[in-house]
């Protein structure tokens, strides 16, 4: 996945904010919350970052082209960094990502996410 498909895949999940900031990376917020993050890893490849479930952080972070990410895991949260970019990984970093936003948007306030037409009961 490139940047392009990354930053549209994202884009397609309701109530979303794009901007650009922590060094150039393509940042995604839902409710004023990130789920996403695309930006660099190591040697300027690609790197793409997402929040995941305790069982996933445990799963993926042994696996190969999936680290802890960086600033994130290093302080307690369960966020996985997805450094291998071959496309045989596509389908994965989309289910990964969706399970992120849909991770960050039910950790928002009933009210925020009412407000925001998410999640309804």
């Amino acid at each position: 996945m490139n940047y392009d498909e990354f930053n549209h895949f994202c884009g397609s999940f309701p109530a979303t904010t794009h901007v650009v900031q922590w060094g150039n990376s393509q940042v995604w917020k839902v409710g004023g919350k990130v789920f996403a993050i695309g930006g660099w890893g190591k040697d300027k490849q690609p790197a793409f970052t997402f929040k995941v479930s305790d069982l996933n952080f445990d799963l993926l972070s042994d696996l190969d082209g999936y680290i802890p990410a960086p600033y994130f895991a290093n302080r307690g949260m369960k966020w996985i960094q997805q450094i291998g970019t071959f496309s045989e990984l596509d389908e994965e970093l989309r289910y990964y990502l969706s399970e992120s936003y849909r991770i960050v948007s039910l950790g928002l306030s009933k009210r925020k996410q009412k407000e925001l037409g998410l999640n309804p009961q």
